[in-house]
């Protein structure tokens, strides 16, 4: 049995990926704040309501996963949010903060605790995929929060696929551009760019990530993606300046 923890999945994203796992056989947990999105996901699932940013929630949700389920081979760690498109001075350090709060901080938790479990089951190791974003490489206009945590999720990507070297743990990340999620709704409407002009940008299929996210975690090991980009062709990223 493989078992899968995804965090976010609830919706956009994480559903996608958790229900493209469960097709390919995976045991799967779904942790997220709203136990009924999670049922709406994957009513066979192990639900685990938590809020990432809590570092006693996500404890008890994986000690729930190690007793039911018995090992944890994958975290898909997706569990992320946005703060409104503002100047930084405008911007409040309690909008900061929630971004950090989730972003950053719940991906550490949610690794910290897969991480634990991973090296003392038997067999041991396992896999993390961090969901990262072009936004780890290139900002938007008013996105400072959301970019600033998204270059410090492939930090600890690299940290960790680093540490886990000594208890078979990988570490990678995917870095994704305008899937169509309700999150991203607002490409299909308009959107800022750089040279102040508002522009519909082009979305891909979720399903697109899905199938990529599957093909990560389907690599022994031995073997590691350690950065994948997954975007619509045609927004405008690379050389947008």
């Amino acid at each position: 049995m493989k078992v899968a923890l995804v965090t976010g999945a609830g919706s956009g994203i994480g559903r996608a990926v958790a229900r493209a796992l469960a097709g390919e056989g995976w045991t799967l947990a779904l942790l997220g704040r709203r136990e009924a999105s999670l049922r709406e996901t994957l009513p066979q699932a192990l639900l685990l309501p938590a809020d990432v940013t809590d570092e006693a929630q996500v404890g008890a949700a994986v000690a729930t996963l190690r007793e039911r389920l018995g090992r944890l081979d994958l975290l898909f760690n997706n569990a992320g949010i946005a703060a409104p498109p503002l100047p930084i001075d405008e911007l409040s350090p309690a909008q900061w903060r929630a971004v950090v709060d989730t972003n950053l901080t719940g991906s550490f938790l949610c690794a910290r605790a897969a991480f634990a479990l991973m090296k003392v089951q038997a067999p041991r190791g396992g896999r993390i995929i961090n969901n990262g974003s072009i936004s780890a490489h290139s900002p938007r206009p008013f996105s400072a929060p959301y970019t600033a945590t998204k270059h410090a999720i492939t930090g600890l990507t690299k940290a960790l696929s680093l540490d886990g070297r000594a208890h078979d743990i990988a570490c990678g990340q995917i870095d994704i551009g305008n899937a169509a999620t309700d999150m991203t709704q607002r490409m299909r409407e308009g959107i800022l760019q750089p040279h102040g002009q508002i522009a519909v940008e082009p979305t891909m299929d979720v399903q697109d990530v899905a199938r990529a996210v599957v093909y990560m975690a389907s690599l022994p090991l031995s073997a590691n993606v350690q950065n994948m980009t997954v975007m619509a062709r045609d927004m405008p990223f690379v050389g947008r300046g």
